[in-house]
Protein backbone atom coordinates (compact mmCIF):
# COMPACT_ATOMS: atom_id res chain seq x y z
CA UNK A 1 0.00 0.00 0.00
CA UNK A 2 1.21 3.33 -1.03
CA UNK A 3 2.85 5.43 1.89
CA UNK A 4 2.22 2.75 4.51
CA UNK A 5 5.30 1.26 6.29
CA UNK A 6 6.02 -1.54 8.65
CA UNK A 7 6.88 -1.18 12.40
CA UNK A 8 7.20 -2.81 15.42
CA UNK A 9 6.10 -1.04 18.32
CA UNK A 10 9.60 -0.81 19.57
CA UNK A 11 10.71 1.48 16.57
CA UNK A 12 7.35 3.23 16.37
CA UNK A 13 7.19 7.01 16.23
CA UNK A 14 5.89 6.73 19.99
CA UNK A 15 7.47 6.00 23.57
CA UNK A 16 6.53 3.64 25.76
CA UNK A 17 6.30 4.63 29.81
CA UNK A 18 5.78 2.90 32.71
CA UNK A 19 5.33 3.71 36.14
CA UNK A 20 7.55 4.58 39.35
CA UNK A 21 7.25 1.09 41.12
CA UNK A 22 9.94 1.97 43.48
CA UNK A 23 9.81 2.50 47.89
CA UNK A 24 7.88 5.75 47.13
CA UNK A 25 4.60 3.67 45.51
CA UNK A 26 1.49 4.65 47.09
CA UNK A 27 0.80 2.43 50.39
CA UNK A 28 -3.30 2.20 50.87
CA UNK A 29 -3.35 4.29 53.96
CA UNK A 30 -2.32 7.51 51.72
CA UNK A 31 -4.95 7.30 49.01
CA UNK A 32 -7.63 9.48 49.69
CA UNK A 33 -11.17 10.55 47.93
CA UNK A 34 -10.14 13.74 47.33
CA UNK A 35 -6.79 15.63 46.36
CA UNK A 36 -4.66 16.87 44.19
CA UNK A 37 -3.41 13.94 41.61
CA UNK A 38 -6.26 11.01 40.16
CA UNK A 39 -4.05 7.91 40.86
CA UNK A 40 -5.49 5.16 38.25
CA UNK A 41 -6.67 2.07 39.55
CA UNK A 42 -7.98 -1.10 37.27
CA UNK A 43 -12.01 0.28 37.27
CA UNK A 44 -10.69 3.36 35.71
CA UNK A 45 -9.36 2.28 32.53
CA UNK A 46 -12.20 0.21 30.79
CA UNK A 47 -12.96 -1.89 27.56
CA UNK A 48 -15.52 1.52 26.73
CA UNK A 49 -12.27 3.92 27.97
CA UNK A 50 -12.09 5.98 30.60
CA UNK A 51 -14.68 5.14 33.80
CA UNK A 52 -14.63 7.51 37.01
CA UNK A 53 -17.05 6.41 39.31
CA UNK A 54 -14.28 5.39 41.54
CA UNK A 55 -11.72 7.61 42.41
CA UNK A 56 -8.43 7.62 44.38
CA UNK A 57 -6.34 10.40 44.49
CA UNK A 58 -2.54 11.27 46.67
CA UNK A 59 -1.39 14.77 47.60
CA UNK A 60 0.53 16.98 45.68
CA UNK A 61 3.33 16.38 48.07
CA UNK A 62 3.21 12.37 47.28
CA UNK A 63 2.92 13.17 43.11
CA UNK A 64 6.05 15.25 43.58
CA UNK A 65 8.30 12.61 44.48
CA UNK A 66 6.99 10.09 41.73
CA UNK A 67 9.84 9.69 39.06
CA UNK A 68 7.73 8.54 36.33
CA UNK A 69 4.03 7.23 35.42
CA UNK A 70 2.30 11.01 34.95
CA UNK A 71 -0.10 11.94 32.00
CA UNK A 72 0.33 14.55 29.45
CA UNK A 73 -2.82 15.36 27.29
CA UNK A 74 -2.88 13.38 24.75
CA UNK A 75 -1.40 10.42 26.34
CA UNK A 76 -3.00 6.76 25.33
CA UNK A 77 -2.91 4.46 28.29
CA UNK A 78 -2.59 0.93 28.22
CA UNK A 79 -3.71 -1.76 31.03
CA UNK A 80 -0.68 -4.69 30.98
CA UNK A 81 -1.92 -6.73 34.07
CA UNK A 82 -5.15 -7.98 35.01
CA UNK A 83 -7.56 -7.16 32.40
CA UNK A 84 -4.83 -6.58 29.73
CA UNK A 85 -5.20 -4.02 26.52
CA UNK A 86 -8.30 -1.93 28.09
CA UNK A 87 -7.46 1.37 26.40
CA UNK A 88 -7.97 4.95 27.25
CA UNK A 89 -7.01 8.22 26.12
CA UNK A 90 -6.54 11.47 27.97
CA UNK A 91 -7.50 14.59 25.78
CA UNK A 92 -9.28 17.81 26.59
CA UNK A 93 -12.51 15.93 27.24
CA UNK A 94 -10.83 14.57 31.08
CA UNK A 95 -12.00 16.49 34.09
CA UNK A 96 -8.57 16.18 35.66
CA UNK A 97 -5.60 17.74 35.31
CA UNK A 98 -3.04 15.54 37.52
CA UNK A 99 -3.17 11.89 36.53
CA UNK A 100 -0.70 9.10 37.20
CA UNK A 101 -0.79 5.12 36.04
CA UNK A 102 -0.86 2.69 38.34
CA UNK A 103 1.74 -0.70 37.83
CA UNK A 104 -0.73 -2.12 35.59
CA UNK A 105 -0.37 0.13 32.76
CA UNK A 106 2.23 1.88 30.60
CA UNK A 107 1.50 5.06 28.93
CA UNK A 108 1.94 5.35 24.85
CA UNK A 109 3.53 8.83 24.36
CA UNK A 110 3.44 9.52 20.40
CA UNK A 111 5.78 11.55 18.68
CA UNK A 112 3.14 14.07 16.35
CA UNK A 113 5.66 14.34 13.84
CA UNK A 114 5.56 10.68 13.11
CA UNK A 115 2.23 9.62 14.40
CA UNK A 116 -0.91 11.33 15.66
CA UNK A 117 -2.27 11.15 19.51
CA UNK A 118 -6.15 10.50 18.00
CA UNK A 119 -4.55 7.80 15.48
CA UNK A 120 -2.39 5.96 18.51
CA UNK A 121 -5.46 5.58 20.02
CA UNK A 122 -7.33 4.10 17.60
CA UNK A 123 -4.20 1.98 16.54
CA UNK A 124 -3.87 0.09 20.33
CA UNK A 125 -7.36 -0.39 19.93
CA UNK A 126 -6.58 -2.13 16.76
CA UNK A 127 -4.21 -4.12 18.31
CA UNK A 128 -5.87 -5.82 21.08
CA UNK A 129 -5.87 -8.98 19.62
CA UNK A 130 -2.41 -9.38 19.72
CA UNK A 131 -2.45 -8.21 23.00
CA UNK A 132 -4.29 -10.96 24.12
CA UNK A 133 -1.95 -12.93 22.24
CA UNK A 134 1.22 -12.44 24.06
CA UNK A 135 -0.78 -12.10 27.29
CA UNK A 136 0.85 -14.70 29.87
CA UNK A 137 -0.46 -15.89 33.20
CA UNK A 138 -3.80 -17.60 34.04
CA UNK A 139 -5.00 -16.13 37.67
CA UNK A 140 -3.59 -12.59 36.95
CA UNK A 141 -2.80 -11.88 32.68
CA UNK A 142 0.04 -9.80 32.17
CA UNK A 143 1.23 -8.11 28.99
CA UNK A 144 5.50 -8.11 29.26
CA UNK A 145 6.35 -4.86 27.53
CA UNK A 146 9.50 -7.09 25.63
CA UNK A 147 6.42 -8.93 24.12
CA UNK A 148 4.71 -5.90 23.54
CA UNK A 149 7.24 -3.95 21.78
CA UNK A 150 7.88 -7.04 19.63
CA UNK A 151 4.34 -6.66 17.94
CA UNK A 152 4.11 -5.25 14.20
CA UNK A 153 1.85 -3.24 12.20
CA UNK A 154 1.56 -0.70 9.43
CA UNK A 155 1.59 2.51 9.93
CA UNK A 156 0.26 5.49 6.80
CA UNK A 157 1.14 8.85 6.82
CA UNK A 158 0.11 11.85 9.06
CA UNK A 159 -2.92 13.06 6.24
CA UNK A 160 -4.07 9.01 6.44
CA UNK A 161 -4.28 9.09 9.70
CA UNK A 162 -5.87 12.12 10.16
CA UNK A 163 -8.70 10.81 7.45
CA UNK A 164 -9.29 7.74 9.67
CA UNK A 165 -9.12 8.84 12.90
CA UNK A 166 -11.22 11.31 12.01
CA UNK A 167 -14.06 8.33 10.62
CA UNK A 168 -13.30 6.77 13.82
CA UNK A 169 -13.64 9.42 16.48
CA UNK A 170 -16.74 11.04 15.11
CA UNK A 171 -18.08 7.96 16.71
CA UNK A 172 -16.86 8.05 19.39
CA UNK A 173 -17.69 11.55 19.98
CA UNK A 174 -21.41 10.25 18.99
CA UNK A 175 -20.97 7.58 21.56
CA UNK A 176 -19.43 10.01 24.45
CA UNK A 177 -22.15 12.65 23.47
CA UNK A 178 -25.24 9.84 24.69
CA UNK A 179 -22.55 8.45 27.50
CA UNK A 180 -23.26 12.31 28.77
CA UNK A 181 -26.75 12.74 28.16
CA UNK A 182 -27.47 9.47 30.22
CA UNK A 183 -24.94 10.90 33.20
CA UNK A 184 -27.33 13.99 32.93
CA UNK A 185 -30.53 11.82 32.75
CA UNK A 186 -29.61 9.85 35.91
CA UNK A 187 -28.21 12.83 37.68
CA UNK A 188 -31.73 14.64 37.46
CA UNK A 189 -33.90 11.10 38.93
CA UNK A 190 -31.52 11.38 41.78
CA UNK A 191 -32.01 14.99 42.70
CA UNK A 192 -35.60 14.30 42.12
CA UNK A 193 -35.17 11.13 44.62
CA UNK A 194 -33.45 13.08 47.13
CA UNK A 195 -35.64 16.29 47.04
CA UNK A 196 -38.74 14.04 47.31
CA UNK A 197 -37.93 11.24 49.68
CA UNK A 198 -34.71 12.64 51.37
CA UNK A 199 -35.39 16.34 51.79
CA UNK A 200 -38.82 16.21 51.69
CA UNK A 201 -39.43 12.95 53.76
CA UNK A 202 -42.59 12.82 56.22
CA UNK A 203 -42.34 11.33 59.77
CA UNK A 204 -45.64 9.71 59.34
CA UNK A 205 -44.29 7.75 56.54
CA UNK A 206 -44.29 3.90 56.99
CA UNK A 207 -41.05 1.88 57.70
CA UNK A 208 -40.89 -1.96 57.07
CA UNK A 209 -38.96 -4.46 54.95
CA UNK A 210 -38.29 -4.71 51.25
CA UNK A 211 -39.15 -8.44 51.41
CA UNK A 212 -42.67 -7.24 52.83
CA UNK A 213 -43.21 -5.07 49.31
CA UNK A 214 -41.27 -6.81 46.57
CA UNK A 215 -41.01 -10.01 45.11
CA UNK A 216 -37.55 -11.34 45.19
CA UNK A 217 -35.87 -14.77 43.31
CA UNK A 218 -32.65 -15.88 42.44
CA UNK A 219 -31.08 -17.58 39.44
CA UNK A 220 -29.16 -20.77 38.47
CA UNK A 221 -26.63 -22.28 36.07
CA UNK A 222 -27.38 -24.67 33.39
CA UNK A 223 -24.04 -27.08 33.27
CA UNK A 224 -21.49 -26.07 32.01
CA UNK A 225 -20.75 -29.06 30.34
CA UNK A 226 -23.45 -29.47 28.35
CA UNK A 227 -22.66 -26.97 25.53
CA UNK A 228 -25.77 -27.52 23.55
CA UNK A 229 -27.56 -25.62 26.53
CA UNK A 230 -25.33 -22.39 25.48
CA UNK A 231 -25.19 -23.01 21.63
CA UNK A 232 -28.06 -20.83 19.68
CA UNK A 233 -29.53 -19.92 23.02
CA UNK A 234 -32.64 -17.85 22.59
CA UNK A 235 -32.80 -16.32 26.41
CA UNK A 236 -30.43 -14.05 27.65
CA UNK A 237 -28.29 -15.25 30.86
CA UNK A 238 -26.91 -12.11 33.04
CA UNK A 239 -23.90 -13.12 34.99
CA UNK A 240 -22.40 -10.21 37.79
CA UNK A 241 -20.17 -8.78 36.07
CA UNK A 242 -22.85 -7.37 33.56
CA UNK A 243 -24.36 -5.53 36.16
CA UNK A 244 -23.63 -1.97 35.90
CA UNK A 245 -26.38 0.11 37.45
CA UNK A 246 -28.22 0.84 33.85
CA UNK A 247 -30.12 -1.59 31.54
CA UNK A 248 -28.86 -4.39 30.47
CA UNK A 249 -29.94 -5.18 26.61
CA UNK A 250 -27.57 -7.69 25.53
CA UNK A 251 -25.74 -10.66 27.24
CA UNK A 252 -22.38 -12.42 26.74
CA UNK A 253 -24.36 -15.87 26.68
CA UNK A 254 -27.26 -16.92 26.05
CA UNK A 255 -28.82 -20.52 27.12
CA UNK A 256 -31.55 -22.57 24.98
CA UNK A 257 -35.12 -23.34 26.41
CA UNK A 258 -34.08 -26.91 27.71
CA UNK A 259 -31.32 -25.06 29.55
CA UNK A 260 -33.67 -23.60 31.21
CA UNK A 261 -35.71 -25.97 32.12
CA UNK A 262 -33.31 -28.58 33.44
CA UNK A 263 -31.71 -25.77 36.06
CA UNK A 264 -33.00 -23.69 38.46
CA UNK A 265 -31.90 -20.30 36.36
CA UNK A 266 -35.72 -19.07 35.59
CA UNK A 267 -37.48 -16.45 33.27
CA UNK A 268 -37.59 -13.09 34.80
CA UNK A 269 -39.98 -10.07 33.55
CA UNK A 270 -39.03 -6.64 31.68
CA UNK A 271 -37.68 -3.86 34.17
CA UNK A 272 -36.97 -6.79 36.95
CA UNK A 273 -33.90 -5.34 38.83
CA UNK A 274 -31.04 -7.54 39.57
CA UNK A 275 -28.85 -7.15 42.42
CA UNK A 276 -25.32 -9.06 42.34
CA UNK A 277 -24.73 -10.94 45.75
CA UNK A 278 -21.38 -12.35 45.79
CA UNK A 279 -17.56 -11.40 45.29
CA UNK A 280 -16.18 -7.95 44.24
CA UNK A 281 -19.87 -6.92 42.34
CA UNK A 282 -21.64 -7.04 45.36
CA UNK A 283 -24.24 -4.05 45.18
CA UNK A 284 -23.99 -3.84 41.56
CA UNK A 285 -27.22 -4.02 39.64
CA UNK A 286 -29.07 -3.38 36.15
CA UNK A 287 -32.56 -3.66 34.57
CA UNK A 288 -34.01 -5.94 32.26
CA UNK A 289 -34.78 -5.03 29.30
CA UNK A 290 -36.98 -7.78 27.96
CA UNK A 291 -37.31 -11.20 29.35
CA UNK A 292 -34.18 -12.83 30.68
CA UNK A 293 -32.67 -15.36 32.92
CA UNK A 294 -29.73 -14.85 35.82
CA UNK A 295 -27.48 -16.71 37.33
CA UNK A 296 -27.23 -17.57 40.94
CA UNK A 297 -25.29 -15.17 42.21
CA UNK A 298 -27.72 -12.55 41.81
CA UNK A 299 -31.42 -12.07 43.44
CA UNK A 300 -33.62 -10.55 41.17
CA UNK A 301 -36.48 -7.94 42.25
CA UNK A 302 -39.64 -7.75 40.42
CA UNK A 303 -41.43 -4.48 40.43
CA UNK A 304 -45.48 -4.15 40.61
CA UNK A 305 -47.73 -1.29 40.08
CA UNK A 306 -46.96 0.17 43.68
CA UNK A 307 -43.39 -0.18 43.18
CA UNK A 308 -42.25 0.43 39.68
CA UNK A 309 -38.59 -0.11 38.49
CA UNK A 310 -37.99 3.29 38.45
CA UNK A 311 -38.24 3.47 41.91
CA UNK A 312 -36.31 -0.12 43.14
CA UNK A 313 -33.46 1.19 40.79
CA UNK A 314 -33.36 4.65 42.87
CA UNK A 315 -33.17 2.89 45.73
CA UNK A 316 -31.16 0.15 45.17
CA UNK A 317 -28.41 3.20 44.08
CA UNK A 318 -28.90 5.50 46.40
CA UNK A 319 -28.59 2.44 49.48
CA UNK A 320 -25.66 0.63 47.50
CA UNK A 321 -23.30 1.14 50.64
CA UNK A 322 -25.54 -0.15 53.02
CA UNK A 323 -26.35 -2.86 50.96
CA UNK A 324 -22.50 -3.56 50.31
CA UNK A 325 -21.97 -3.40 54.52
CA UNK A 326 -24.14 -5.94 54.86
CA UNK A 327 -21.83 -8.47 53.14
CA UNK A 328 -19.84 -11.12 55.27
CA UNK A 329 -17.08 -13.71 54.58
CA UNK A 330 -13.15 -13.36 54.56
CA UNK A 331 -12.35 -15.31 51.01
CA UNK A 332 -15.53 -13.53 48.74
CA UNK A 333 -17.78 -11.23 50.40
CA UNK A 334 -21.48 -12.07 50.00
CA UNK A 335 -25.29 -11.01 50.97
CA UNK A 336 -27.79 -13.25 50.81
CA UNK A 337 -31.98 -12.21 49.52
CA UNK A 338 -32.54 -12.66 53.69
CA UNK A 339 -30.43 -10.03 53.99
CA UNK A 340 -31.65 -8.03 50.60
CA UNK A 341 -35.63 -9.22 52.42
CA UNK A 342 -34.78 -7.59 55.44
CA UNK A 343 -33.57 -4.17 54.24
CA UNK A 344 -35.34 -1.08 55.85
CA UNK A 345 -37.78 0.24 53.01
CA UNK A 346 -40.15 3.39 52.92
CA UNK A 347 -44.12 3.16 52.35
CA UNK A 348 -44.28 7.25 51.10
CA UNK A 349 -48.10 6.67 50.66
CA UNK A 350 -48.36 8.29 46.64
CA UNK A 351 -45.28 9.51 46.10
CA UNK A 352 -43.88 6.77 44.49
CA UNK A 353 -45.86 6.67 41.49
CA UNK A 354 -45.43 10.18 41.47
CA UNK A 355 -41.68 9.95 41.14
CA UNK A 356 -42.28 7.36 38.39
CA UNK A 357 -44.63 9.46 36.38
CA UNK A 358 -41.76 12.04 36.39
CA UNK A 359 -38.95 10.19 35.60
CA UNK A 360 -40.07 7.23 33.25
CA UNK A 361 -39.13 9.78 30.10
CA UNK A 362 -35.87 10.22 31.46
CA UNK A 363 -35.24 6.46 31.87
CA UNK A 364 -36.66 5.77 28.38
CA UNK A 365 -34.79 8.11 26.97
CA UNK A 366 -31.61 6.48 28.80
CA UNK A 367 -32.83 2.99 27.37
CA UNK A 368 -33.16 4.67 23.49
CA UNK A 369 -29.83 6.21 24.01
CA UNK A 370 -27.89 2.68 25.13
CA UNK A 371 -29.27 1.10 22.09
CA UNK A 372 -27.97 3.53 20.30
CA UNK A 373 -24.51 3.44 21.71
CA UNK A 374 -24.91 -0.51 20.82
CA UNK A 375 -25.69 0.32 17.35
CA UNK A 376 -22.05 2.73 17.25
CA UNK A 377 -20.49 0.91 18.85
CA UNK A 378 -20.79 -1.93 16.53
CA UNK A 379 -20.15 0.27 13.59
CA UNK A 380 -17.41 1.61 14.80
CA UNK A 381 -16.14 -2.14 15.90
CA UNK A 382 -16.37 -2.87 12.35
CA UNK A 383 -14.66 -0.30 10.50
CA UNK A 384 -11.65 -0.36 12.99
CA UNK A 385 -9.98 -3.32 11.67
CA UNK A 386 -10.32 -2.55 8.14
CA UNK A 387 -9.38 1.08 8.36
CA UNK A 388 -6.26 0.71 10.46
CA UNK A 389 -5.26 -2.64 8.23
CA UNK A 390 -5.74 -0.62 4.86
CA UNK A 391 -8.54 -2.86 3.81
CA UNK A 392 -10.70 -0.02 3.50
CA UNK A 393 -9.61 3.19 2.29
CA UNK A 394 -10.76 7.17 3.39
CA UNK A 395 -10.87 9.22 0.50
CA UNK A 396 -8.60 12.50 0.84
Amino acid sequence: MNGWKEYKILDAPFEIIDGDRGTNYPKQDEFSQNGYCLFLNAKNVTTDGFAFNECYFITKEKDKILRKGKLQRNDTILTTRGTVGNIGFFNERIPYENIRINSGMVIIRPDPKGILPEYTHQLFRYLKSDFDVFATGSAQPQLPIRDLKEIIFLLPMLPEQRAIAGVLSSLDDKIDLLHRQNKTLEGMAEALWRKMFVEEAESEWKVGKFGDFIKTTSGGTPLRNRQDYYENGIYKWVKSKELQGTFIIDTEEKITEEALNCSSAKLLPGDSLLLAMYGATVGEHGILTEEATCNQAICALIPNENYPYTFIHMFLKMNKEEIINHAVGSAQQNISQVVIQNLEFIQPNNSIIQFHKMVEGYFEKIKLNIFQIRTLSRLRDMLLPKLMSGEVRVML
